[in-house]
């Protein structure tokens, strides 16, 4: 699978899938207690080191980053899929989202003060896994946070139908911790927390918080 097929796939799939996507994601905060935590740790830490524009990576239909806003942080939302980057606009006007890929992060060098993956990182080829944590700590301020949620596993799966019936053609590539903690110490961070969730029934979540180092 060439690196343009699996990105044509994603972005095709995505757009496909955006509106109801969006429409199935729209509270699903709200029935999670534990993710919330996360995403208040998080913007506490961001706050803590003096704030400053976080950006959420694979930011789907924004509701992530929405949630980050009501939290005080300066949140704004990347998505490889302009339809869903369309319906994050359309559902919260008051944040930034704009078209991009974290293969080809088009953000300024020590820009950001944080930057979360949430559960974005899961449709990246594991030979792009390293050009991706590049782009990472790139734009990561030194001292900058990074969160990442993936689920777990040691399988790659072909997602071929999704949000509302619709037809997708997506690799989901399930993780072991460790494996993702091993490429973020190789790409500059230093990792400082862990967490396992078993939020869903047919698969495990894992947080990492991590450190971009000078």
């Amino acid at each position: 699978m060439s690196d343009q097929g699996w990105l044509a796939d994603t972005r095709t799939s995505y757009d496909t899938v955006a509106v109801s996507y969006a429409g199935q994601l729209r509270d699903a905060l709200a029935g999670e207690p534990y993710l919330r935590a996360i995403l208040a740790l998080f913007a506490d830490i961001v706050h803590a080191a003096g704030g400053g524009p976080v950006a959420d990576v694979g930011c789907g239909p924004g509701h992530v980053a929405a949630h980050l806003g009501k939290l005080g942080v300066n949140a704004f939302g990347i998505d490889l899929s302009p339809a869903m980057v369309d319906v994050a606009r359309r559902d919260h006007p008051g944040l930034r989202f704009g078209v991009g890929s974290m293969t080809d992060l088009d953000l300024a060098d020590a820009s950001v003060a944080g930057l979360l993956a949430w559960w974005s990182l899961i449709h990246v080829p594991d030979d792009e896994v390293p050009t991706v944590f590049g782009h990472f700590w790139r734009v990561l301020r030194p001292g900058g946070l990074l969160l990442l949620g993936f689920h777990v596993g040691d399988e790659s799966r072909l997602k071929t139908q999704g949000y509302g019936g619709l037809p997708m053609k997506v690799h989901v590539h399930l993780r072991q911790p460790a494996r993702v903690s091993a490429w973020l110490r190789d790409a500059g961070f230093t990792v400082e927390a862990q967490m396992l969730l078993d939020l869903d029934e047919s698969v495990a979540g894992a947080v990492l918080f991590a450190r971009r180092q000078p």
